[in-house]
């Protein structure tokens, strides 16, 4: 499986930037997904998880209310969008595919991962 992030970028504080995750070489459409950042001298954290379906998605108290993440039908394909971002929302975010058909917290659960894709925000 190959992942692809994208959709980083500036922005200042309140604004919003989506991301995206493609899946390539092999289907991930029966895997939970979910995204991670890790922020500059920190480690790396959970942002927000997925299942298969496009449902049961569960997110860091952090980004609760602000943060929604989807997939498209065909399932290969997660977004997040990002709303009210803040300062501290500055970091390095990755996506990652799971082994099993709901997501997990643990970044150490997850055997696929994307390159990651950068996002700064301004005050």
């Amino acid at each position: 499986v190959q992942l692809q992030a994208s959709g980083g970028g500036l922005v200042q504080a309140g604004g919003s930037l989506k991301l995206s995750c493609a899946a390539s070489r092999r289907t991930v459409s029966n895997n939970g997904m979910g995204w991670f950042r890790r922020a500059p001298g920190k480690e790396r954290e959970f942002v927000a998880g997925i299942a298969w379906n496009g449902g049961n998605a569960f997110y860091a108290d952090s980004v609760k209310g602000r943060f929604t993440i989807s997939r498209d039908k065909a399932g290969n394909t997660m977004y997040l969008q990002m709303n009210g971002l803040k300062p501290e929302d500055t970091a390095v975010y990755y996506c990652a595919a799971y082994r099993r058909a709901f997501a997990s917290s643990q970044p150490t659960e997850y055997p696929y991962w994307g390159q990651g894709t950068l996002v700064t925000v301004s005050s």
